[in-house]
């Protein structure tokens, strides 16, 4: 349940903020990268830094990806040059999920309370927001993605017990998961944003497959809960001129719209999917037969 009340803090700690902008590349340009260029292009490294707010634009579809670890008490949004806005919110929706300690978030006064892998959408037109976290010792971790908003829908929490779950795969097949619709149309309405989590079963390492496109949509990846001393190998690219980017711990990847999009790890991991493009069908997808892949 979220928590409706007015949250009383201290001065919100001064924050710094690092924003990168990444161009959007053709399957033509693609091809031609070495691995250097290809993490350059789509891998974001590191996106947890004490009180400090780590943002990467990416021109597909203009898709913020960031994050927040408030550790000095609260933190406050502020407003990057490069949005060209009064204020963060201004013509944008923002999603968070929280993949660290207990927090909370403050948006214009009223308090969601966040735990481990709980998730609140914050409708365009929210002029405040606060990120807390309960204990130092134990940081929350809060996983920002942002797509620009026509009209404002309501602020909502959305709890493990609220998601829409669906369990797919097999053991036989490596790729037995759960996937838990967070921040979906069938769960909430938004303007284009819609973000959700896949938990990888003990033993399994495949995530999404079969590979898929998605023209309508671009799509980020940001892997967690990968072991220390473990990888997941990331897969992009046209499906017959595939790509990888191998990946640690809490690091996301940018997936364009004519890319695929699928991974595997050398254990089972979890990963958060953001969308962001012209509809809100979950279904629309291209699939490309497995043995087709190249």
């Amino acid at each position: 349940m979220q928590t409706e009340q007015i949250h009383q803090t201290n001065t919100p700690t001064a924050s710094q903020t690092t924003f990168e902008s990444r161009y959007a590349s053709s399957p033509g340009e693609v091809k031609g990268m070495d691995t250097a260029q290809l993490r350059q292009n789509f891998l974001i490294e590191t996106l947890f830094v004490p009180n400090q707010f780590r943002w990467v634009l990416s021109f597909f579809d203009r898709y913020l990806t960031g994050g927040i670890m408030p550790v000095d008490g609260p933190v406050a949004l502020d407003t990057p040059d490069q949005l060209k806005a009064n204020y963060f919110l201004e013509r944008r929706e923002l999603g968070i999920i929280n993949v660290g300690g207990a927090g909370s978030v403050v948006a214009d006064g009223v308090t969601y309370d966040l735990n481990y892998k709980e998730a609140l959408y914050i409708g365009q037109g929210t002029q405040s927001i606060q990120f807390i976290s309960n204990e130092a010792s134990s940081p929350a971790k809060f996983y920002l993605n942002s797509t620009p908003a026509h009209t404002n829908y309501p602020t909502r929490k959305i709890a493990r017990a609220d998601a829409e779950v669906v369990t797919l795969g097999s053991m036989e097949t490596a790729n037995h998961r759960t996937i838990n619709k967070l921040l979906v149309n069938s769960v909430l309405p938004t303007c284009q944003l819609q973000m959700g989590m896949t938990e990888l079963k003990a033993g399994s390492v495949w995530n999404t497959m079969p590979a898929h496109t998605h023209d309508r949509r671009m799509e980020v990846y940001f892997y967690f809960e990968v072991p220390e001393g473990q990888s997941v190998c990331h897969f992009m690219g046209q499906p017959q001129e595939t790509r990888h980017i191998f990946m640690q711990n809490e690091q996301a990847v940018i997936s364009p719209n004519w890319s695929i999009h699928a991974g595997a790890g050398t254990s089972n991991y979890t990963f958060i999917w953001g969308m962001a493009g012209e509809n809100l069908d979950y279904s629309d997808m291209d699939f490309c037969a497995i043995t087709d892949l190249r």
